[in-house]
């Protein structure tokens, strides 16, 4: 099991989820974050350095089986980019989930998600 957490562009988040949702997958968690990555650096401002304004993004979580990770992060990867890629499009990361718990009936594992 992995849990597959994406940042995207605010206005990918239609097309990645249709393109998730053609991959038959459908369970998904999406947030509204802010962050900075390398879009801006930091501004001088009257001799004063200004921190780099925070970017709205969209941050997708999807806990899948082992099977389905290359499925979703090449749906990702295809449908969240800009053209052939620009600074800001986003990242992907996939971690291990050690457990997974449905709370309505307590079932654990795989199944469970």
């Amino acid at each position: 099991m992995k849990l597959i957490t994406a940042i995207i562009q605010e206005d990918k988040l239609d097309d990645v989820r249709e393109a998730l949702i053609q991959a038959d997958i459908t369970r998904i968690t999406v947030s509204r974050v802010a962050g900075h990555g390398r879009q801006d650096d930091i501004d001088i401002y009257r001799g004063q350095q200004i921190a780099p304004s925070l970017i709205a993004k969209i941050e997708m979580k999807i806990a899948c089986n082992d099977e389905f990770v290359n499925i979703a992060v090449d749906t990702i990867l295809k449908t969240a980019r800009h053209g052939e890629g620009t600074i800001g499009d986003g990242k992907i990361w996939i971690t291990p989930i050690e457990e997974c718990i449905r709370i309505r009936t307590g079932e654990k594992g795989g199944s469970a998600i």
